[in-house]
């Protein structure tokens, strides 16, 4: 069976440093990527950043707490998100399951517990076109999940983080509108909201690198005064 943990990144958030690496240590030794923030404030630009594949996310941290970070993650970003306690009642685990977490785990826990549960939440979370590590669109263009990168001709190409970023949520929502708004929440962040110039530079940026023609076209399409959608090739 395919580990579905092996080459993925997962996000790691908690004011304890010793909780943090004994998670990394753990994930590590399954082949995962682990990158990590101490805040919530730390945590919610590194899932803008880095685009992690889950997030561990610790309920007791200061200023912003797990439950706010949760809440301010889902207005941009629909990642995994399994969600830790040294209170694991009722009330708890319902308020979190309800602002959008995944699953939940107490602490102290078990590194195979925690290992057995990240590896569900992913199996049942993952998109059909996140399990490829390479998803064709057609002859000419390519996506390369796990460099991060499009492969236009055969040839790969680099992207900054922002248009990496601005990629990735456009083919994961192939076929479907996503205005303005819905792109600056999801690669800026939702107080960029109305900084329309933002989305339409990046673009344009976007287009030169991955379109055979960007004067015309065939990926990423306008819809005039609403915003842009990837070309559904799920239907070709």
């Amino acid at each position: 069976m395919t580990n579905p943990l092996k080459d993925r990144l997962i996000l790691v958030v908690d004011d304890e440093p010793r909780m943090i690496q004994f998670v990394r240590m753990n994930l590590e030794a399954e082949g995962a990527r682990v990158a990590q923030a101490h805040t919530g404030l730390e945590a919610l630009r590194a899932v803008r950043d880095h685009l992690p594949d889950a997030v561990i996310l610790d309920v007791m941290m200061p200023e912003l707490d797990g439950f706010e970070t949760l809440k301010q993650l889902r207005e941009f970003s629909e990642v995994p998100v399994i969600m830790l306690t040294v209170r694991a009642d009722e009330e708890e685990r319902v308020r979190g399951l309800e602002l959008g977490a995944d699953d939940y785990l107490g602490k102290p826990f078990s590194p195979r517990e925690l290992v057995s549960r990240l590896k569900a939440v992913l199996r049942r979370t993952a998109p059909e076109t996140a399990r490829e590590e390479i998803l064709r669109i057609d002859d000419d263009l390519s996506i390369d999940w796990r460099n991060r990168q499009a492969i236009v001709r055969n040839r790969p190409v680099k992207l900054r983080p922002t248009e990496w970023r601005l990629l990735y949520h456009l083919v994961q929502n192939a076929g479907w509108l996503m205005t303005h708004d819905m792109i600056l929440a999801k690669v800026w962040g939702p107080e960029y909201a109305g900084a329309d110039d933002y989305v339409r530079l990046y673009i344009t940026y976007l287009r030169q690198k991955i379109e055979p023609d960007p004067a015309h076209p065939k990926y990423i399409l306008t819809e005039r005064g609403l915003g842009y959608k990837f070309v559904d090739f799920r239907k070709k």
